[in-house]
């Protein structure tokens, strides 16, 4: 709920942005479409909510907990191991390095080097 909230306060910002890019990555809010270097990747609707998360939130760590807070209802099983799962279909997906996982931490999504 924090998320949409925050969402909402951006676009009555302006702040809102129709594409976020992060290295050869280029994700379209709008028409909820991902590309890497142009080229277009089909992702599930669970695997584009999390990299549009990570993507709003790129440079941070983002934490499991607060990924499955955003990704699902309160009645969540948050012992589930279904974010690294997701994380690792995006990784293969994507075929760039852009996800790292930081340890005890979560994960931070950062242009490659």
């Amino acid at each position: 709920m924090l998320a949409r909230i925050r969402a909402l306060l951006r676009r009555a910002t302006g702040h809102a942005q129709v594409e976020l890019i992060c290295g050869p990555v280029a994700l379209n809010t709008r028409t909820k479409r991902v590309t890497v270097n142009g080229n277009p990747i089909k992702l599930t609707s669970h695997e584009y909510n999390l990299l549009d998360y990570l993507m709003h939130h790129t440079g941070r760590v983002v934490s499991r907990t607060e990924l499955v807070e955003h990704l699902y209802d309160q009645d969540f099983d948050r012992d589930s191991n279904t974010i690294e799962v997701f994380v690792g279909r995006i990784r293969k997906k994507l075929e760039v390095d852009i996800i790292q996982t930081v340890r005890g931490l979560g994960y931070m999504l950062s242009a490659p080097t």
